[in-house]
């Protein structure tokens, strides 16, 4: 399968916390949010074209690139430019990757099909978000195959070395 890419020009934006109506205890989206995804949702129709969402494990890749701020100088800008100095600033990954639920039932059927995801922010002339995804690859397995459930262990999709490597121990419930 071919890598679904939806771009998103402008500025990305993470998933707002929800608000809450005092006198009613009511929990609502900010609207900036519901904005966003609904931008977000109508690039991935735009994308599909029609298709039926994916079935199967899936692989996604994010890519926020950020806007320099105009206050920096041309040398903290070409080194942002450079990839020298990375953004630390908002939205953070996790409400970046929240966002993502704009795709269910239309590039997915869900976002529990998601088995990894990689996010990076980087600093852009031209500000977007970026989505890769792909049909998960499994091991022993062809490529054009959605399920890894009967074919062993996932392939990682990078290098262990890149991402390092930890064991931890699940805690004993035994008393």
């Amino acid at each position: 399968m071919t890598p679904i890419v939806i771009e998103l020009a402008g500025e990305p934006q993470g998933k707002g916390r929800p608000r809450f109506v005092r006198s009613t205890g009511h929990a609502y989206t900010p609207a900036a949010t519901r904005s966003y995804e609904t931008t977000l949702r109508l690039a991935a129709q735009e994308v599909m074209a029609g298709r039926i969402p994916i079935d199967g494990p899936i692989d996604v890749e994010v890519l926020a690139c950020m806007p320099i701020p105009a206050s920096w100088s041309m040398i903290k800008r070409s080194g942002a430019i450079q990839g020298k100095i990375k953004p630390t600033s908002r939205p953070d990954v996790d409400n970046l990757v929240k966002m993502l639920d704009a795709f269910n039932e239309i590039v997915w059927r869900d976002d529990k099909q998601v088995v990894s995801c990689r996010v990076a922010k980087i600093y852009s002339e031209k500000p977007c978000l970026r989505v890769e995804v792909r049909a998960a690859v499994c091991a022993g397995q062809p490529s054009g195959s959605s399920n890894c459930a009967t074919t062993g262990p996932r392939v990682s999709p990078w290098a262990r070395s890149e991402i390092g490597s930890a064991s931890v121990a699940a805690p004993s419930l035994a008393k």
